[in-house]
């Protein structure tokens, strides 16, 4: 078995507009999408907005460089993760398929093992 991380890649201001009817539906989606992939489940979060990440960079010269904000500036934002074990990619992308991801997608990448 191998792990894969599944980032969760959404909209932010879809987000901000959204009705309650709406984040009640991704959060029981969430919490299905848990119960039935439990086996499978490693682990996972959600993220606060961009708004509140701080970004870490060297210049040329290597000095720190701290910012506020995200790394990129996108349409799509990174709002969460799963960590999953899955046989191959195949089932993996059968997992992910399944996440509710209502204001964008997701992406699936296997979770590099140094020996």
């Amino acid at each position: 078995m191998s792990e894969y991380l599944v980032l969760i890649y959404e909209n932010e201001a879809a987000w901000e507009g959204a009705d309650e009817k709406v984040t009640g539906q991704v959060m029981s989606g969430h919490e299905e999408f848990g119960t039935k992939n439990a086996s499978s489940l490693r682990g996972g979060n959600a993220l606060q907005p961009t708004m509140s990440a701080t970004s870490l960079r060297r210049d040329a010269s290597g000095k720190l460089l701290v910012t506020d904000g995200a790394f990129a500036e996108t349409k799509e934002a990174l709002g969460g993760y799963y960590v999953i074990e899955a046989s191959d990619l195949d089932q993996a992308i059968a997992i992910a398929s399944q996440v509710p991801a209502f204001f964008g997608g997701v992406e699936v990448r296997p979770i590099r093992v140094f020996d």
